[in-house]
């Protein structure tokens, strides 16, 4: 008999479902026949691409910012693909967490016309437009809750690849201003491109398995974390890895060695698995062992598939590192 409590049985007839039925989700990413023309500017590279028809490239953006009433924290995923002579994109995630009142409903999530024909461009929606660039600063709005974000040039502190593929992790300073507030705080930011490779129009099979985003602010501070785990090799493990995070303090950032993160609690979801309630992990940093403390305070559902699903999670808690123990606060991302 089937045993739909193996985690990889489960896994398998997840991603079956997830990705035969509604469409992956997952925050990856790839590159067309345009990108051989292009050196992208947060690469800084001008080496020759692959030339390929099919391709995928994701940016994920996740905010957490404060003012006298308390915190704010906003999560944008953007996914774009070409397919041979067609194109796609979407807002996979537009999300908005107020301290005070909780997660607040913004429109546009979901697939819109790629009028642009780009993978390398985030192209703009009827919900949000994108103006500037990474390099030197972006501004995002959100145009039916009058939002904006403007985010400083990136500081980029984590640079993987894989023949042709990308993955990039870095961080700004940013500014929010939301419903007449003004919050001042940090974007961290991913980037992954792969070639080849288009979820939006394709089915793949074992490629995700249990992962886990955090991204945090440290209280009081202009310093922060963010650490990125999923629980299996994949075969986008020789570019992502298991485990990839950093740290940064002082304007300084530095990557975290030897990472490791684990559930320390579950609360039952609405089908055969489990949510993380919260994390503790540890690795080692350029003084020495540092580790963390976390738990999840408000936890939003996005997609439930009985065998698995996708939320967005506020995160509360400590980090313990040179000396110091501290307070942070922010968002994480949970695909199971």
């Amino acid at each position: 008999m089937l045993d739909l409590h193996s985690t990889r049985v489960r896994r398998h007839l997840y991603q079956y479902l997830a990705f035969g039925l509604i469409l992956p989700l997952c925050s990856t990413p790839a590159f067309a026949d345009q990108i051989q023309q292009q050196a992208l500017s947060d690469l800084n590279s001008s080496e020759p691409r692959k030339t390929s028809s099919l391709a995928y490239v994701s940016d994920f953006f996740s905010f957490v910012g404060r003012d006298a009433v308390g915190h704010v924290a906003f999560a944008l995923d953007n996914n774009r693909g070409q397919d041979g002579d067609t194109w796609q994109t979407e807002h996979l995630l537009i999300l908005l967490h107020d301290e005070q009142k909780g997660w607040q409903k913004l429109e546009g999530a979901g697939p819109y016309e790629n009028t642009k024909k780009t993978v390398l461009q985030i192209p703009n929606s009827s919900y949000v437009e994108f103006t500037g660039d990474l390099a030197t600063g972006l501004t995002i709005k959100h145009l039916e809750s009058q939002l904006t974000l403007q985010v400083q040039g990136l500081h980029k502190h984590v640079l993987r690849r894989e023949g042709d593929s990308r993955y990039q992790m870095g961080s700004a300073a940013a500014t929010m201003t939301w419903q007449g507030r003004t919050l001042t705080g940090w974007v961290i930011h991913e980037h992954l491109e792969m070639v080849d490779f288009n979820r939006l129009t394709h089915q793949y099979f074992d490629l995700w398995t249990e992962s886990y985003g955090l991204y945090a602010w440290m209280e009081n501070s202009s310093d922060f974390l963010t650490v990125h785990q999923q629980a299996e090799h994949t075969p986008l493990t020789p570019l992502i890895g298991n485990s990839v995070g950093f740290t940064e303090t002082n304007h300084i950032g530095e990557p975290l060695q030897d990472l490791q993160l684990t559930v320390k609690d579950s609360t039952q979801a609405m089908g055969f698995y489990q949510w993380p309630q919260g994390w503790k992990g540890q690795w080692t940093g350029q003084h020495g062992s540092g580790s963390l403390d976390v738990q999840i305070s408000d936890l939003q559902v996005i997609s439930n598939f009985i065998l698995g699903g996708l939320a967005m999670g506020i995160i509360q808690g400590n980090i313990t590192y040179k000396g110091q123990t501290r307070k942070i606060y922010g968002m994480a991302e949970l695909l199971l």
